[in-house]
């Protein structure tokens, strides 16, 4: 019997912050056929009220390092007030959706990362998704909106990459269903010129990946992004895709991530 499709879709904290292009995004999201699960982002204003709380917030490689100050504000941004919003958002929409962490129903369980070269603190690295937990919502037509919180086995909240959440979700959910994984962001894709958003590369092949790593193409955020995407391909993920917000709908230029 064939799978039914599941689409894991992972959003931006700029795009949640454009207020017209959200709300665009969120209208092609509702639209979409057969369950659906987003993962949302949220890292500008965690920084922002970090600031403001007089609290300093530190990156390596485009991950950010959260101290005992910042797993607090980043569980009120992203778990209360970027999570909360857009259920709201959702409901208005006529979509039933439900907000969580994965601390509720222990739906994602993390590690705490080893410390290495770095120490990341309160970050956690995701270890297992509860599959059948995120799959008795969907088939109450419920839809999951996750934060990018982790919860260890033990108790302990975990700052977790976003992408990384929605990856491992896909990765998880594959064995239910036929799942697919869009990334939407500020960018139109993959750019072979960060100063040129219409330099956006539509096919980027393991190959074609190491030969951007070795031109330095790609850094900061986007490495951990494409990291993720060639780890959910080969753990049965049938399709990746990156773009800005108008992705949903496919109807202008992005990337497509695949093995060929």
């Amino acid at each position: 019997m064939k799978k039914e499709v599941l689409k894991v879709i992972k959003i931006g904290g700029k795009l949640i912050e454009n207020e017209s292009k959200f709300a665009e995004f969120l209208n092609d999201f509702v639209d979409l056929e057969g369950p659906k699960i987003l993962v949302h982002g949220g890292g500008n204003l965690a920084t922002e009220i970090a600031g403001k709380l007089g609290y300093k917030t530190q990156m390596f490689e485009g991950r950010r390092i959260t101290d005992v100050d910042s797993i607090k504000v980043i569980t009120m941004v992203y778990g209360g007030f970027i999570n909360k919003n857009i259920v709201a958002k959702l409901q208005g929409l006529q979509t039933n959706a439900i907000g969580l962490s994965g601390a509720d129903g222990m739906s994602i369980i993390s590690k705490k990362r080893p410390v290495k070269e770095v120490d990341f603190g309160f970050v956690g690295d995701v270890q297992k998704v509860n599959s059948k937990f995120i799959d008795s919502l969907l088939k109450q037509n419920i839809t999951p909106v996750f934060s990018a919180i982790s919860c260890t086995e033990e108790g302990l909240l975990l700052n977790t990459n976003g992408d990384s959440v929605a990856a491992e979700i896909a990765k998880a959910m594959s064995s239910i269903y036929e799942t697919e994984l869009y990334f939407c962001f500020e960018k139109k894709g993959v750019l072979a010129n960060a100063e040129d958003n219409d330099s956006v590369i539509e096919n980027i092949t393991r190959k074609k990946y190491q030969e951007l790593l070795k031109e330095k193409v790609i850094s900061d955020g986007m490495l951990p992004k494409l990291h993720n995407c060639f780890e959910a391909l080969e753990s049965g993920v049938k399709n990746i895709c990156l773009g800005d917000f108008r992705l949903l709908k496919k109807e202008s230029v992005y990337t497509k991530i695949s093995n060929e």
